[in-house]
């Protein structure tokens, strides 16, 4: 434990005049508990914490990190911090001393109906080993049902009196399974880790995290098995939010990071075939595609009051009727592009420093109902469920495939196909968007491995999405 009166006091005599610093403490629990196949496995516990203090001296910047919190720890990692700005003025290809000096004051809390300590650790293993044992039929060669719960607080302090507290509570709940029967192998889950939220224990029954859908998951799986391969061709596509998630993760929310744009992730990441000349104009998708940031909607995975450099968090639209009205950066990034951003300057932990992220990525709903979509298609294929994906490395570029397909024929659903793919280039793939499903189809969901940066930061993004329809896509099966 650490005395957060004591920590400031400390931070805030090591500021000389002209300067500017921050201090992000962030501690950490979590708790993995899973069962594999009827077996039950070791429940692994987690505690972490430390922080991060950041200096700008002119234009340079600088910042250390360490878990000593005691006096002599707090003044030695500011110096490092100290050291590194006033070196980066002469070197730094940001002039720092342009960007305003943040002071969030707030709070914020994850909404928690039912706290995770409700329950106890054998409850929580008898309803994984119940919904394990759901799975457990004809051909199913191996299933998983798991938990995963971190519980995340962070303390912001700058010198200028500024100060937030943002409390944090997430749930990953996971169901997989795997059918085989010879040759033929298929899996399917519950969105492929797709389904987290903030929370408590009420998140189970939000995310259909039960007996009724492991059930369900078993059945599709076998099904599958003898299900015809997907067939090949230009057709309309089906996408439910599941599969919507990667789609507007992979393809909208990647390109639209401004560090992406200006290069900063070119060896590792890639860039983006967005270019900051394209933002307020570029026609990126039909004029039913509109795209929200938005950290304020409550129980999402990304949601938060303040971003990790103090930027306080709206809901803004990056795409509005087709059009790209702004990109994914926080202030610095802002500056830096000359374009109009979001509060996004998010790390994964207090060991590395904040980069553009997504937090919160949705697609607005639309007014169509599942059946008049379904209805206007005459050939085409309804898609669930991410299995794979790949895409270049500008993000333009992309094939992903789904665990499950069903043929649409002359206004209907028709037979199940597997192996269900398809392909396409983002900026002709969004513009080819026909129809947005109404508030019935929207579903929330969340994404926990979000991978970028150098060393990698694996963040938790949200993305929330009705059903959508896209014409003239390039559909093919997989062997």
């Amino acid at each position: 434990m650490f005395d957060i009166e004591k920590i400031k006091g400390w931070f805030s005599k090591l500021v000389k005049n002209g300067e500017f610093a921050t201090i992000r403490i962030v501690s950490s629990y979590s708790e993995s508990i899973s069962v594999r196949s009827g077996v039950f496995a070791p429940v692994s516990f987690d505690n972490d914490s430390g922080y991060m203090i950041t200096v700008y001296s002119g234009d340079g910047s600088g910042y250390a990190a360490s878990t000593d919190m005691t006096e002599n720890g707090i003044k030695k990692t500011f110096e490092k911090a100290q050291h590194w700005a006033q070196f980066n003025k002469k070197h730094s290809v940001v002039p720092f001393s342009k960007i305003e000096k943040l002071n969030p004051s707030g709070t914020y809390s994850s909404p928690v109906k039912i706290p995770w300590e409700t329950q106890t650790l054998p409850e929580k293993i008898g309803y994984l080993k119940l919904l394990n044992s759901k799975m457990n039929q004809e051909n199913i060669v191996d299933r998983t049902a798991s938990l995963y719960f971190i519980r995340k607080k962070s303390h912001y302090i700058t010198s200028l009196g500024g100060e937030s507290v943002q409390d944090f509570d997430f749930i990953i709940p996971y169901l997989s399974l795997t059918a085989a029967k010879g040759t033929v192998v298929q899996r399917r889950s519950l969105d492929s880790f797709a389904v987290a939220m903030q929370g408590g224990i009420e998140v189970f029954e939000k995310t259909g995290f039960n007996s009724e859908n492991a059930k369900r998951l078993g059945i599709e799986a076998r099904e599958l098995l003898d299900a015809q391969n997907c067939p090949s061709g230009k057709m309309d596509l089906i996408l439910d939010p599941g599969q919507m998630v990667l789609q507007i993760h992979e393809s909208i929310g990647h390109p639209l990071e401004i560090d992406r744009i200006l290069g900063d992730e070119r060896n590792y990441a890639g860039t983006s075939f967005v270019t900051p000349d394209m933002i307020g104009n570029f026609k990126y998708g039909s004029d039913l595609l509109n795209i929200t940031f938005d950290p304020t909607v409550a129980g999402e995975f990304a949601t938060y009051k303040f971003d990790d450099d103090g930027n306080t968090a709206k809901k803004e639209f990056l795409i509005e009727k087709g059009v790209l009205k702004r990109a994914l950066g926080s202030n610095i990034s802002q500056m830096r592009a000359n374009v109009p951003g979001v509060a996004n300057s998010r790390a994964s932990s207090w060991n590395r420093p904040p980069v553009d992220r997504m937090a919160n990525l949705n697609m607005e709903k639309g007014n169509s109902t599942f059946n008049e979509m379904i209805g206007s298609v005459e050939k085409g294929v309804f898609m669930k469920t991410n299995l794979s994906w790949s895409i270049d490395d500008s993000r333009n570029k992309f094939q992903f495939g789904c665990e499950w397909g069903q043929l649409i024929e002359n206004g209907k659903l028709t037979k199940l196909v597997k192996n269900p793919n398809y392909r396409g280039i983002s900026r002709y793939f969004w513009n080819n968007l026909k129809m947005v499903g109404n508030a019935d189809t929207f579903e929330m969901k969340g994404v926990p491995n979000c991978g970028k940066a150098e060393p990698n930061q694996a963040i938790f993004v949200g993305h929330a999405s009705p059903v959508c329809l896209f014409s003239g896509v390039d559909v093919f099966g997989g062997e």
